[in-house]
Formats: C-alpha cells, sequence, structure tokens
C-alpha cells in the first residue's frame, strides 16, 4: 500500500461535522446468501453506535442494486416499517429482494434530503451496501456513478477483523482531497422480526466522532478493530449543495462487513 494512503489513517477526534453520526443503514444480515432466494433489507436513519434517535425518512430518491454492470429499480419493493430506537420511534422502510444469480450486488439508497432542524440544514446520504452470492466477485470495486460515492478497494462481505479498510471517496466520479470520513459501528443489530435493536456490542469511545482524513487522491484507511458492520460517511462531498433555498451536505455512505478469524 503506498505510503500515501497509509497516512490517511485514522483519526479519533472531535469531528467539527454537521449533525454528527446521522448514518443511513441499508442493513440486511443476509450479505453472503448461500442459496438463492428473498434478502431483506431495514432502511433505517440513525445513530447506530450508541442507539442514539431515528430521524423519520420520507420516500426515497432512488433505491436500486448492480449485478454484473446491469442496474435494476427496486423502488416498488420498499414498505413502509416505523422503527423503535431506545429514544423514539420514526418511520423507515423494508424490502424484500430477490436474488438469484451468483456475484456482487451493489445495492444504492439515495434518500430523500433531510431537514436538520437544530442547524437549518438538509442531509442526503447516498449509501451503499453489498450482497455476494457464491463467494463469485464480479464488481464489487467498480464505482457505480453516483454523485457522492466511496468505491471500496477490499472486498466489503467478508474483511477481516483485525485488517485494514481501504476506501476512496468520489464526487460525481472524480476523488476527493481532504474529505472527512466518519466512521460508524452497528452495535444495535436491529432485529429483523420487530423492527427494534437488540442489545448493544459496544459502546462509543470518548472524544467525539470516530474521523479518517482522505488522501490527496481521495484514499482513506482504517483499521477495522472487531467484527461486525462498519460505515463509513463521507460528509458534504456531493456536488449538489443547495436544497428548497439551504445548505444540502450530501454525503457518501458505505456500510461492510467483517468477520472475526475462527
Amino acid at each position: 500500500m503506498k505510503a500515501s494512503i497509509l497516512a490517511a489513517s485514522i483519526i479519533a477526534a472531535a469531528a467539527c461535522l454537521p449533525a454528527k453520526a446521522h448514518f443511513q443503514l441499508l442493513y440486511t444480515p443476509q450479505v453472503n446468501p448461500a442459496k438463492a432466494g428473498d434478502v431483506v433489507f431495514k432502511l433505517v436513519f440513525w445513530h447506530p453506535f450508541e442507539n442514539g434517535p431515528v430521524m423519520a425518512m420520507e420516500m426515497p430518491e432512488q433505491f436500486f442494486y448492480v449485478h454484473r454492470g446491469k442496474r435494476r429499480d427496486l423502488m416498488d419493493r420498499l414498505k413502509p416499517i416505523t422503527f423503535h430506537g431506545a429514544e423514539n420511534s420514526a418511520a423507515a422502510y423494508e424490502a424484500s429482494v430477490p436474488i438469484h444469480r451468483i456475484g456482487d450486488y451493489i445495492f444504492v439508497l439515495a434518500s430523500a434530503p433531510y431537514y436538520e432542524k437544530s442547524e437549518d440544514i438538509y442531509i442526503q446520504q447516498i449509501t451503499k451496501s453489498y450482497v455476494n452470492r457464491g463467494g463469485i466477485p464480479t464488481g464489487w470495486s467498480e464505482p457505480v456513478g453516483l454523485d457522492a460515492e466511496i468505491v471500496p478497494l477490499n472486498k466489503p462481505t467478508n474483511i477481516l477483523a483485525g485488517s485494514t479498510f481501504t476506501g476512496r471517496v468520489l464526487s460525481a466520479g472524480k476523488p476527493v482531497a481532504g474529505a472527512e470520513v466518519e466512521v460508524e459501528h452497528l452495535a444495535s443489530i436491529p432485529d429483523m422480526a420487530t423492527d427494534r435493536p437488540m442489545p448493544p456490542t459496544a459502546a462509543p469511545m470518548p472524544g467525539g466522532a470516530i474521523v479518517a482524513l482522505t488522501d490527496v487522491n481521495g484514499y482513506f484507511t482504517f483499521g477495522i478493530p472487531k467484527a461486525g458492520f462498519w460505515g463509513f460517511a463521507a460528509v458534504g462531498v456531493g456536488p449538489k449543495k443547495q436544497h428548497d433555498g439551504k445548505t444540502l451536505y450530501q454525503d457518501a455512505v458505505l456500510w461492510v462487513r467483517a468477520y472475526a478469524v475462527q
């Protein structure tokens, strides 16, 4: 790995970022299904590390997957639900998606802009997560062509806990230097049957958000300390800066799955 990439390692600091720890979840426990069938997702706008407030979602602008270079629209698969966090309940969505063919499925959710009243801004998170059937790689490292996007350089469905993860932040296809990338652990796993979080497996550390900075070529690296789902949000990197007459932060979000060595 190049020194310039390694230099953009973890920075644990109290980050002066808008709407800290807001993370759009695009979650399924079935990231590596062995058999063909439906995979169920929960789409929740939340604070999953500390099981904090749930933000109400409106109908997303886009929901689709890309498989072997072909895009399939999934908007008709969305079903409204209510997600019950520790502090409150709010509107969310679920989707049941058929997965039959072998290979990588890159799922993309472009949320509707969310108005953060406390800061008088809008937030739009463009979120990616991955499913792989059969263990055969077919394009997980390829960009999708989104306004704001994190492209993984490590296979996102089976990272080893204790190893590192590297991603590249893109804005309209171009690398973003000096981007602040928040890191989130899915410590409170959603119960797929009840739409409530299970007891947390970890707690946020002191010092504020975990942040990595991208280097001059848009790369960042983070050491994955434990198994589970990890999220990365490159804040405000998208090209759209205004919505409804107010400031818009267009974030790129990526979720990956790490496993402990047995």
